[in-house]
């Protein structure tokens, strides 16, 4: 599976802001615990190249990114 990464945070990681090989965003994903919900949706744009087509992915990561929110 290819990971679909994101333009500015590997521009972010050019420039040395953040460790060899770890995507910064992805890093703030995994720590808010929607992470998988995150990779399905990469992996459905990737796919797709639409986020209309990837509707039910988008839905399951800002359910779990409001869970996440309400818990704060």
């Amino acid at each position: 599976m290819a990971k679909a990464g994101h333009a500015w945070s590997r521009a972010a990681a050019q420039q040395g802001e953040a460790e060899e090989g770890e995507d910064p965003l992805d890093a703030m994903i995994a720590r808010t615990g929607c992470l998988e919900q995150h990779r399905q949706l990469q992996e459905c744009m990737a796919e797709r190249q639409d986020w209309r087509h990837c509707q039910e992915q988008v839905r399951a990561f800002g359910a779990c990114m409001a869970r996440r929110q309400q818990q704060q």
